[in-house]
């Protein structure tokens, strides 16, 4: 592959200063058309929309939100509105800033572009990180729903065959990977919206029995069983659910109309994700009480196994498999190409940068996928244990991210201050809800303290943030000797 050429302003800067660095835009200038060029276009809308719908609905609706109605119970329907806006307005500001410049690895790029190296470090390496944890998370419990139908069947073994699986997937073309994450967020939505017509009917047709009624909702020690601070304690676990909706600006430099697909995905998206969550959660809690959901495997499944309707649960446990699957899938995507941007720009290693035949970085793919095999040792070692302690990490992660995300927002609206009236995707009520988004992420991080199951990555939080400083440094020290 060709190495990228420099920004046409002449004002490009290399990160390295080596004759072989990657050109990077000087501040605020859009990556080369050459360079968004680079990773073939090759996702139409109805990819990006599935595939944001793919990151999210998985794991943290269909396993995560036991933990969730157990610390709010019917309450967490309040949880997840809640979420779901603040989520909302943080994309909006991904989509304002991706609508204008559509490139791989957008949060890395725009945190570089409009404030500075280290936030282009901080924020790239952290998603990855993030995702690295995601797809942990994914892999953690697929093994507890194969072993629904197979329970002498290893969970670890389980973790590494969809490892390999989806990583060969992966190695292929964009647009392999654009069509699994298709049908497989199809089956998904499909499977959700089916869930709560079934659910309805039973709650109509009173095949549920005497213990499915609308009055489970607030029967069973009220709306709010465990008061407003049920509530908040419940954000700590419902934010897990809402990470992956920023895949749409990862997809940015492989979308085919970007400019349009994107600010359609993000107002499609969300609108579907929230009535997918509180749909399915509010009908799941009418036909069968919440403070007997239990945390042993898929809520949705045993609710429909424990109602007797066997053939619902065998359906409901593949839809399950299939959703880690798929963000499994999402997640060694987005960290392949966010690695990728990484070495672009100079803050990863240059091989990372390097495309295969068909376009794909393949390197940062495998690599990518080779970090997520710790937890085929930690489902080895601690089967059934992994995932709230993995899932809280991931979570901190996602919260740097969004952060990050509003923050360089701000940078981006005050270096287009002049021209803000011509944006293509404005986000309402700037700067007042970026503020308010940076009021919430706070509340949750401080939220996470108060769980034993999440106080542990709140720990890790400054711990992460000082090994990104210390790598930045060694890398800037390394350039001065180069």
């Amino acid at each position: 592959m060709a190495r990228p050429v420099a920004c046409a302003t002449g004002l490009a800067r290399t990160a390295s200063g080596g004759a072989d660095a990657p050109d990077i835009p000087a501040k605020g200038d859009p990556m080369p058309e050459q360079d968004a060029a680079a990773l073939r276009r090759g996702l139409k809308n109805r990819h990006i929309q599935m595939i944001a719908l793919g990151g999210a609905i998985g794991t943290g609706l269909f396993y995560g939100s036991a933990a969730s109605i157990s610390l709010a119970g019917p309450a967490v329907l309040l949880s997840y509105g809640i979420g779901g806006v603040i989520i909302y307005l943080i994309m909006r500001m991904m989509g304002e800033m991706a609508a204008e410049e559509p490139v791989a690895g957008a949060f890395s790029h725009f945190a570089y572009a409009y404030w500075g190296e280290f936030p282009g470090f901080l924020s790239g390496w952290n998603y990855w990180f993030l995702y690295v944890f995601v797809s942990m998370a994914e892999l953690s419990v697929v093994g507890i729903y194969v072993n629904y139908w197979l329970p002498d069947f290893p969970q670890w073994l389980t973790s590494l065959c969809i490892l390999a699986g989806i990583t060969a997937v992966n190695m292929l073309n964009v647009k392999m990977f654009g069509e699994l994450e298709f049908w497989c967020a199809l089956i998904k939505v499909a499977a959700v919206i089916g869930m709560i017509a079934l659910g309805i009917v039973l709650l109509v047709s009173g095949v549920g029995g005497t213990v499915s009624g609308p009055g489970n909702l607030w029967e069973h020690g009220g709306f709010f069983p465990n008061g407003g601070r049920g509530v908040l304690l419940s954000l700590a676990v419902i934010m897990f659910s809402f990470g992956g909706t920023e895949l749409i600006g990862v997809t940015a430099g492989e979308a085919d109309n970007p400019k349009e697909s994107i600010p359609k995905a993000i107002n499609q998206v969300l609108r579907r994700i929230l009535l997918f969550y509180i749909g399915a959660l509010g009908v799941m809690m009418s036909i069968y009480p919440w403070n007997r959901v239990g945390m042993d495997g898929s809520p949705f499944v045993l609710i429909f196994s424990r109602l007797g309707i066997p053939a619902a649960a065998d359906m409901l446990n593949f839809v399950v498999l299939t959703a880690a699957v798929s963000v499994y899938n999402s997640g060694i995507y987005s960290n392949a190409r966010m690695l990728y941007s990484l070495a672009r720009q100079g803050n990863a290693p240059k091989v990372f940068a390097r495309l295969g035949d068909r376009q794909v970085p393949c390197l940062a793919t495998l690599f990518s996928s080779l970090c997520t095999l710790g937890v085929v040792v930690l489902n080895y070692l601690f089967p059934g244990k992994v995932f709230l302690y993995v899932m809280s990490v991931a979570t901190i992660g996602a919260v740097i991210t969004w952060a990050m995300i509003v923050l360089v927002h701000l940078r981006f609206r005050n270096a287009h201050r002049d021209d803000a009236a011509a944006l293509i995707f404005r986000t309402p009520l700037c700067p007042y809800a970026n503020y308010a988004c940076l009021a919430f992420l706070a509340l949750v991080v401080a939220v996470m303290t108060q769980l034993e199951s999440t106080r542990m990555a709140v720990i890790v939080l400054p711990v992460w943030l000082t090994v990104l400083y210390a790598g930045f440094r060694i890398k800037k020290a390394r350039e001065k000797t180069s």
